[in-house]
């Protein structure tokens, strides 16, 4: 269908935290929230802090892992640590738990349920995430200053490259060779080398995904990766029911889409840095997918 954690204490584990959680009041499902790449829990508390306002008692997990510069380690070292967490937190919720991933995070969430498909996620949000892989180059200029996205594949599509999170989704439309013979991440997760039955029975499980970008994101490259979408070869967008992925349904989207349990909601206006600090995309698009 188109449309147009209080964070966890260094100190303690996730099992014994969502176990002390776990004996509080429950009226809606508790909710994982991960951060994007150079940012920390601390980015994401508006979130956290309004699913509460609105949900009374609700549990939030806002995940502290890999902040800041750590954000930028390899992305299935990410996959493991922050998956564990996750598996801990659901084993707490028998019932069921949502997960909300922004931007680098809303990729690394989707990972987390293809790695780890015994995940008991009811509801997967993905804001303003590059899940088809990113062509731009606006935000890596914080870091690599003279970067330009021609020949940024120089870079990302070698050993020390593949070693940087964003490397590892680096996904240049005119090098598709190399980026299939050296990305570590992407191409795997979107079984598109290795095809693995259960990276699609992770996302097939889940009772709706929901992708959410828009238009004027400004860093988001294209801005429809956020919603599968993609260059092709000639760097033209292809929209997602139109690509390989979908068509061939090689980790579930088109499943979920049949059984209409796979939403794609685009919102106008919301630059990149916007989407979780803004109360209004919380409570229109976020909130009603709390139960």
């Amino acid at each position: 269908m188109w449309v147009t954690f209080p964070i966890i204490d260094n100190s303690q584990s996730a099992l014994q935290q969502v176990q002390r959680r776990s004996s509080f009041a429950k009226s809606y499902h508790a909710v994982v929230v991960i951060h994007g790449v150079l940012t920390g829990s601390d980015s994401m508390e508006l979130i956290s802090n309004r699913i509460q306002e609105m949900h009374p008692g609700t549990q939030v997990f806002n995940t502290v892992r890999f902040a800041g510069w750590s954000s930028l380690e390899p992305m299935w070292r990410q996959v493991e640590e922050v998956g564990e967490d996750i598996l801990s937190i659901g084993a707490a919720f028998p019932e069921g738990i949502h997960l909300i991933g922004y931007s680098q995070g809303g990729l690394l969430a989707r990972a987390i349920l293809q790695r780890f498909p015994d995940h008991n996620v009811r509801n997967f949000i993905s804001l303003s995430s590059p899940q088809a892989g990113q062509y731009g180059t606006r935000f890596l200029r914080l870091f690599f200053p003279d970067l330009v996205c021609e020949t940024a594949y120089e870079l990302f599509y070698s050993k020390v490259g593949q070693h940087t999170s964003v490397g590892n989704y680096w996904n240049d439309p005119y090098h598709q060779e190399l980026y299939f013979k050296y990305s570590k991440f992407l191409p795997y997760v979107n079984n598109e080398k290795v095809n693995r039955t259960t990276f699609k029975t992770g996302l097939t499980k889940l009772n709706r995904m929901i992708l959410i970008g828009g238009p004027d994101d400004g860093v988001i490259s294209p801005w429809q990766s956020s919603q599968f979408g993609y260059y092709n070869k000639n760097g033209t967008i292809v929209e997602a029911r139109d690509r390989t992925i979908y068509q061939n349904d090689l980790i579930g989207l088109k499943t979920l889409d049949k059984q209409t349990k796979l939403e794609f909601i685009t919102v106008p206006g919301v630059p990149h840095y916007e989407w979780h600090k803004n109360v209004s995309i919380v409570d229109q698009f976020l909130l009603p997918y709390l139960d």
